[in-house]
């Protein structure tokens, strides 16, 4: 499938329009939720760093550096993925799987159009700027943090501040990019293959989904293993 997302390409014309309609959908539709999500886990993630710390002998600093870490190494990466797998590979699947239901897709080829590069390339391409949605999820993770602690009473500002600079490693943000280059590939191939190649009538779409929807899940989990691995040890 892969081989042929990649031969035999649309005129530009027309591929351009398809990508922008990509990047709206799965990354711009996607920006609400995952702040959502983001920010108030982020607050979740520092209230309850900041329970376990009630030993005074402890740095309230302790608090931003652990919620930091938590965010960009697992939370931000990781977990949203698996959120987008829900959300956007449902879509994917669920589109193309109409598709090839009402028989749209066989229409395309009886009129010479490479299908695979028609659907699929441009979900590829719009979510190769799935990392910016990350990036976001990063930010809002730790504002959320910073909120809940210092409006919630838990730390001052200045310690918190001081908590995010505490030990910093640049690659630690290296590697959840490049984590997320390998998921957004993922979340745009898997899901594609489920809904392009369904068999059967309306009910088998709902089912397509799912079956996408746990596939892609088990994939980024056991990237994120190997990934880890890797980049970290």
């Amino acid at each position: 499938m892969i081989q042929s997302v990649f031969g035999k390409f649309t005129k530009w014309k027309i591929l351009k329009q398809l990508i922008l309609i990509d990047i709206d959908v799965l990354i711009i539709g996607s920006l609400g939720i995952v702040s959502f999500i983001s920010f108030f886990v982020g607050g979740v993630v520092s209230i309850q760093t900041a329970l376990n710390l009630e030993n005074p002998l402890l740095p309230k600093n302790l608090i931003a550096f652990a919620t930091r870490q938590s965010v960009i190494l697992e939370f931000a990466p990781t977990f949203i993925s698996i959120i987008m797998a829900g959300k956007v590979g449902s879509y994917i699947t669920s589109s193309l799987g109409t598709m090839r239901v009402t028989e749209q897709i066989d229409a395309l080829e009886v009129m010479g159009i490479n299908t695979y590069n028609y659907l699929i390339f441009p979900k590829i391409i719009a979510l190769s700027l799935y990392p910016l949605v990350i990036c976001a999820s990063m930010f809002l993770g730790i504002f959320g943090g910073y909120i809940a602690c210092v409006y919630g009473g838990w730390t001052s500002s200045g310690e918190f501040i001081e908590g995010i600079q505490l030990d910093f490693i640049p690659f630690h943000v290296t590697y959840a990019f490049i984590k997320t280059g390998f998921f957004s590939f993922v979340l745009a191939t898997i899901p594609s293959f489920h809904g392009y190649y369904m068999t059967g009538g309306a009910l088998e779409v709902g089912k397509a989904s799912t079956i996408s929807f746990v596939w892609t899940s088990v994939v980024i989990i056991l990237l994120n293993y190997l990934l880890t691995q890797l980049l970290l040890t």
